[in-house]
């Protein structure tokens, strides 16, 4: 199982020197991953505890990109309909490139009804929205000058310059239509499911990649907090996880109040837990 962290890129702790520190920190300890979480307009009654601070992912990559030099880089998950879809491609071809080719990208359809309003989105056309941006976002990685007309999207041929290999997408979600857009798109699976559930919907989705004739290495991710003061019952909960099928394990400190806090449970957990 290989492992990372999140890193708040929200509330008090998502200062320019708090973030680096962290980073820093989780890249010296060996963590293959840092991972930043998607809002970009939290109503004032759903502010608690980021006092609705929270900094754009993809320009928080971008950052942690120069401030690292081997840790790749996640988004957990971005929002999709969020965003323009070619514009979305163009962010990520350039952290990607910019990064050396380390990014991450969590993928999924959001579900605060008030953001959506916020932005002119319509909630209800989220999952169509979503993968029509996965498919610009496949196809512009794969042409370098080649028009696009689908349902939603339509463009002109264009240069899409700089064109890194494509990140890794993972597909967050956890019903029907999420496992079928895993399927379809994703090099992996980032459900929110307690490991008691996770088992079978790892089977279910196993079972629609043979049905496309895929068989490539695909990783089932999944982010949780941990009792980090009872290295055994942790180390007992992250079994669990592998034993119903995740390859991947996103730790989750949840509100720490500082970078020595973060440093403190990140060091337990990689020397106490993860080993």
């Amino acid at each position: 199982m290989k492992y990372g962290i999140a890193i708040r890129n929200m509330g008090p702790q998502s200062t320019r020197a708090t973030m680096r520190e962290c980073a820093a920190v989780a890249e010296r300890l060996g963590f293959d991953a840092i991972f930043v979480s998607d809002h970009l307009c939290i109503p004032p009654d759903d502010a608690e505890g980021s006092g609705g601070r929270y900094l754009d992912v993809l320009a928080t990559l971008a950052w942690l990109a120069g401030a690292t030099a081997r840790i790749r880089l996640g988004v957990s998950v971005l929002v999709l309909p969020y965003r323009p879809a070619v514009l979305t491609a163009k962010q990520v071809a350039t952290i990607q490139e910019l990064s050396g080719g380390r990014m991450i990208l969590g993928a999924g359809v959001g579900w605060m009804r008030r953001e959506f309003e916020a932005l002119g989105v319509e909630k209800r056309m989220r999952g169509r929205i979503s993968n029509e941006t996965l498919r610009v976002i496949r196809h512009l990685f794969a042409h370098d000058a080649e028009g696009y007309a689908g349902e939603l999207v339509r463009f002109p041929p264009f240069v899409f310059a700089p064109r890194p290999p494509c990140p890794p997408i993972w597909i967050g979600g956890n019903g029907a239509p999420a496992l079928e857009r895993a399927a379809e798109f994703g090099d992996g699976w980032h459900p929110m499911l307690p490991a008691e559930r996770l088992g079978a919907a790892v089977a279910e989705l196993k079972a629609k990649l043979r049905a496309r004739g895929r068989n490539d290495e695909f990783e089932i991710v999944v982010r949780r907090g941990l009792p980090l003061e009872d290295p055994t019952a942790a180390r007992g909960r992250l079994g669990a996880e592998a034993a119903a099928g995740a390859t991947y394990f996103i730790l989750d400190l949840g509100r720490y109040a500082d970078a020595r806090l973060f440093a403190a449970q990140a060091e337990t957990f990689m020397n106490k837990i993860a080993s």
